[in-house]
């Protein structure tokens, strides 16, 4: 539930910022008129990302034991795929992300409302997009239980308060130490999504190994127990973990994050926290 509040959180936050980004430069070139166009985007893209989530849950079954397994393992790769680029992307783009949207909006109105809402749309449907695919993932690995969902769901509504409250000015947030502790915490997410794709398609018999264990920790973390469905929950772990579980595993963890550390965290210590209360201005340079 944790891993995916956080999940929830900071996708929802990134499209809180980027509707926050774009709605203060309309009201602030005089263009409020406009404002509808942007909702009526977000609402699409928001319409689009539950769609999605909803095929991903409804559409493969009927399917025989392998495909469902083979499905979850791919998609669940693809998931990782996208969270990782996410990752990076913003650690890359924060600090201009304001220029880049208010730059695409501007050319967007130069072209009609249509292409407002299509900007707006994209911008925040790329989020819901990955969230949709990533949760979809977590909440697949968890079986049935609800957990995920209401954990996403916090996490989303937790992001929307928070959005909120920088746009009217009443609270402050560091979003470089932000992005920055999310971004270590989500890759160590994705690595545990990863081994669960990779088992996934060892059940479906495309991978090999399947009795072949790294390692059996089943009697030290029974799967009912508390701190096992901690684990599970949070970074899928498994404890009886096959050796190309394992090795997947560490063979994305380790580059990915010091990659991830070596860009995020070279700057030395983050800029401290500014109000985003009277523009648009600061949103994306903290």
């Amino acid at each position: 539930m944790l891993a995916n509040y956080l999940i929830g959180l900071r996708e929802g936050l990134e499209a809180a910022l980027v509707v926050s980004i774009l709605v203060a430069y309309l009201v602030r070139t005089d263009r409020r008129p406009l404002l509808r166009q942007v909702w009526f985007g977000v609402g699409i893209a928001a319409g689009v990302s539950i769609g999605l989530g909803a095929l991903l849950t409804l559409g493969p079954q009927g399917l025989s034991f392998e495909a469902q397994e083979a499905i979850g393992g791919i998609l669940s790769i693809v998931a990782v795929g996208l969270i990782t680029w996410m990752i990076f992307w913003m650690g890359k783009t924060a600090r201009h992300l304001k220029g880049h949207l208010e730059n695409a909006l501007e050319n967007a109105i130069s072209v009609g409302k249509g292409a407002v809402v299509a900007m707006a749309m994209l911008a925040v449907g790329r989020e819901g997009l990955e969230t949709a695919l990533f949760l979809w993932a977590g909440i697949t690995s968890a079986g049935s239980s609800w957990a995920p969902i209401v954990g996403a769901s916090l996490g989303i509504a937790t992001a929307i308060g928070l959005g909120f409250l920088m746009y009217r000015g009443a609270i402050k947030v560091n979003l470089r130490t932000f992005f920055q502790w999310t971004g270590v915490f989500l890759i160590l997410v994705a690595g545990g999504v990863l081994a669960y794709g990779v088992h996934d398609l060892q059940e479906a018999g495309i991978l090999p190994g399947l009795n072949t264990l790294a390692f059996d920790i089943s009697g030290a973390v029974p799967a009912g127990s508390v701190h096992g469905t901690l684990l599970k929950g949070i970074f899928n772990l498994s404890p009886q973990t096959t050796v190309l579980e394992a090795v997947a595993w560490v063979a994305y963890v380790v580059p990915v994050m010091w990659l991830f550390v070596r860009m995020a965290f070279r700057s030395g210590p983050p800029a401290p926290a500014r109000p985003v209360a009277a523009s648009s201005r600061d949103l994306a340079s903290a």
